[in-house]
């Protein structure tokens, strides 16, 4: 298993009518994601000025690990219960530039 670190940054675009449906559902995966193993930040951010628009800037031990973030039940319920009430949804992995 590989043990780069891995960011995330995830942006979500909540439809306009259901942004405090989104916003609920994404503030109920904080607390099981920051319990994983691995996980070494996980926060969530609300656009000032659309505030339609969240993003989560997350910090993994590794990609293996935020793999199995992906696939645990809280992701599901996630995905589950905002169903058809998010416009678009971006994610980006990346990795820390260090100078060489």
């Amino acid at each position: 298993m590989s043990q780069t670190p891995l960011t995330i940054v995830a942006k979500i675009h909540a439809k306009a009518s259901h942004r405090d449906l989104v916003k609920q559902e994404l503030l109920k995966l904080i607390a099981p994601t920051l319990q994983e193993e691995g996980c070494i930040n996980y926060d969530l951010h609300q656009d000032h000025s659309n505030t339609n628009l969240f993003l989560f800037y997350e910090n993994w031990e590794n990609r293996a690990l935020w793999q199995a973030h992906m696939k645990s039940k809280h992701i599901e319920a996630y995905a589950k219960a905002t169903e058809g009430a998010v416009e678009a949804f971006d994610l980006y992995e990346m990795a820390a530039v260090k100078e060489s």
